[in-house]
This record gives C-alpha cells, sequence and structure tokens, in this order.
C-alpha cells in the first residue's frame, strides 16, 4: 500500500449489503431527522472503481492510465486511484494543488490543459509539474518564458473525429512540423504526442487514424532532434454498460492500431487521460422529491375515444440541469430514476452519475 488512504475515508458495510440499501437507510435517516428539504447526497461504491480499474489493465496492458481529476474531484476517488498507482491529468492550479495535497509526486501529474493561464504555467514550474501540452505558437511561448525546462506534448486534433473537441483544441496535421520547428529553435523539448477523440465517440476509425497521425508527428520530431517517447491516447471511455460503443471493442481498435504503428519494444510511454471511465458506474445521487403534478397530453382524438383526458404526473427535484444534472445538457445524458421507499412522508429518487463535466 502506497498510503494515500486510511479507514476515514471509507464506510464499511456488511457483505451482500447493496448500494440501494444503503440509500434507503440514509434516506430513511434524513427524513427522520430533518422537517425541512433533504440535501441531495452522492454516495460512491469506490470498490465499482477498483473494478473498472481492473478492467482497464486487462483490456490495455501497454497503456498507463492518468485520472482526469475534473471530471470527479472526491477525496475518496483520488485517493483509491492514486493507490492504485494511477497519474493524474490536472486542467488547472487549484487540480494541481489537489492532488499534490494528498502526496501525489510532481511526476505523476500532467498540466494537460491547452489554453492555460501565465500565472499557472509560473505555479506548475514552481511546484515540479513537467510535462504540458500545447496545440499552437502563442501557448509555446508563453511556456518557453515562463517554464522553459518543461517537457511539451503536442496536441494534435482527432481529424476523423466527430467531437466539438476537434474543432476547439488541436493542431492540424500540417501545422505540426512549423510548432515543432518552432520549438526547436526556443530550445523547448517536445516528448511527444497526445490526441481526443471526444467522450463517446462512435467512429472507431477515429481511434486507429489518430494513431496513425501521432506516429507521422514522432517521426517529423525525431527527424528535427526531438526525443518523442509519450503517446497520450487522450479519453472518452464510456463508463456505463450499454453505451454504443462498447469499451472492450474500443480496445480492441487501439490495441490493433498500437500493435501497427507504436509495437511494443518501441521505446514509447503510452498513456490514457480517464474520467468517466472510472466513476459514472460508481456514484448515485439521491434527491428529494419536492413537488408533483398531474399534466393533460395533448393527444389529438384519444378524447373522442375513451370520454377522458388521458394524463401524466411530473415529478419536481431538488436539483435541476444548472447544478448536479448538467450532463443532461452538456453530454446528453438521461439518468434513470429508482424510487428509494424509505419514507411515507417524503420521497427521495436516486439516479446513476459520474459527476462529470
Amino acid at each position: 500500500m502506497a498510503g494515500y488512504l486510511s479507514e476515514t475515508d471509507f464506510v464499511m458495510v456488511e457483505e451482500g449489503f447493496s448500494t440501494r440499501d444503503l440509500l434507503e437507510e440514509l434516506t430513511l435517516g434524513a427524513s427522520q431527522a430533518t422537517t425541512g428539504d433533504v440535501a441531495a447526497f452522492f454516495v460512491a461504491d469506490l470498490g465499482a472503481v477498483v473494478r473498472r480499474h481492473f478492467c482497464f489493465l486487462k483490456c490495455l496492458p501497454r497503456v498507463r492510465p492518468f485520472y482526469t481529476v475534473k471530471c470527479n474531484s472526491s477525496p475518496g476517488v483520488l485517493k483509491v486511484l492514486a493507490e492504485l498507482g494511477l497519474g493524474f491529468s490536472c486542467a488547472n492550479k487549484a487540480e494541481m494543488e489537489l492532488v499534490q495535497r494528498i502526496g501525489i509526486p510532481a511526476g505523476k501529474i500532467i498540466y494537460a490543459n491547452p489554453c492555460k493561464q501565465i500565472a499557472q504555467i509560473k505555479y506548475a514550474a514552481k511546484h515540479g509539474v513537467r510535462l504540458l501540452s500545447f496545440d499552437n505558437e502563442l501557448e509555446l511561448a508563453k511556456v518557453v518564458k515562463s517554464h522553459p525546462s518543461a517537457k511539451m506534448v503536442l496536441h494534435i486534433a482527432a481529424e476523423d473525429s466527430p467531437s466539438h473537441l476537434s474543432f476547439k483544441f488541436g493542431a492540424s496535421l500540417k501545422s505540426c512540423r512549423h510548432l515543432l520547428e518552432n520549438a526547436k529553435r526556443s530550445h523547448m523539448e517536445v516528448v511527444g504526442v497526445s490526441f481526443h477523440v471526444g467522450t463517446g465517440c462512435p467512429d472507431l476509425q477515429a481511434y486507429t487514424q489518430s494513431i496513425a497521425d501521432a506516429r507521422l508527428v514522432f517521426e517529423m520530431g525525431t527527424e528535427l532532434g526531438h526525443r518523442m517517447h509519450i503517446l497520450d491516447l487522450g479519453g472518452g471511455f464510456p463508463g456505463l454498460e450499454g453505451a454504443k460503443v462498447r469499451f472492450e471493442e474500443i480496445c480492441s481498435v487501439i490495441n490493433s492500431a498500437l500493435d501497427l504503428y507504436f509495437p511494443e519494444g518501441c521505446g514509447v510511454d503510452i498513456l490514457a487521460e480517464l474520467g468517466r471511465y472510472y466513476v459514472t458506474s460508481a456514484f448515485t445521487l439521491a434527491v428529494s422529491i419536492i413537488a408533483k403534478k398531474e399534466v393533460l397530453l395533448d393527444q389529438p382524438g384519444r378524447e373522442e375515444e375513451s370520454g377522458s383526458t388521458p394524463k401524466t404526473i411530473v415529478y419536481h427535484l431538488g436539483e435541476g440541469v444548472y447544478g448536479i444534472f448538467n450532463s443532461v445538457l452538456f453530454d446528453n445524458t438521461c439518468p434513470t430514476p429508482i424510487l428509494q421507499k424509505g419514507s411515507p412522508s417524503r420521497a427521495a429518487a436516486a439516479c446513476r452519475t459520474g459527476r462529470g463535466h
């Protein structure tokens, strides 16, 4: 054990005691103890996080996982993943501070945001975080000035991916040589290539094409004198069963592409940045049902047939899409409610959510 965890990080339950059993016990206790609204809360099965990790190791044995902190920064999650040996992908100073506070060494942190504030680049330099990503000339210039000892990873666009990330982040292949030449002139070392096909990408060819593109950029960098040895596959892997494309299918395509373009023994350290994959199945949200009302369904002809207007019930929760349920807006998720029958006087619903952004 690496010493990141202590007994206070867990609530131990008896064997056979399920998450749903725990939720019913907690919601019943909250109903009996309060007369006001019961606040929403999460229950995390950290064992599910561990199971996802071993599944990852089995399916992608050549890939070193880094956890994307912005997805879910709960201390229990971070400590479990640290204990399992993961690295951490951070998007800002606050996330770097958070993981270093629990004892993560700087060498296991990637500052992976392609758009960084100068003050936060200086923070990374001061605290020993050396692996940074970039995708354009201006970003490179900021790092050259504020963190000259950094090791840079060139983030390329996943051009075959339907994800909006391909338009927001990533250098095109035709601009890579110029960026690598610019880095060389600035005495800035580029050590690898990263990409991100986007969350839930349904096109498996996007992974193959991105790995092939990375191989081309590796060759450009090596030709210019950069010591290229890191390939970062990004993230976007599904966190739940029933996704359009199964995790095992994605891994099969990635493994085949790696064998072709980055065969075992080539000296390249292969990474991936995963968030939802680890935590979506582990977290369940309990939230109060605060109101309900009958709503008439506008279905022409039904009233004449049955003699009455069809109705449905609409339930109102204590949380919404601008809070905990933001994934409904940003990721087009559709949480499935489960009624908790803990109290006849106050109802509660549970939903599975990974708290991803």
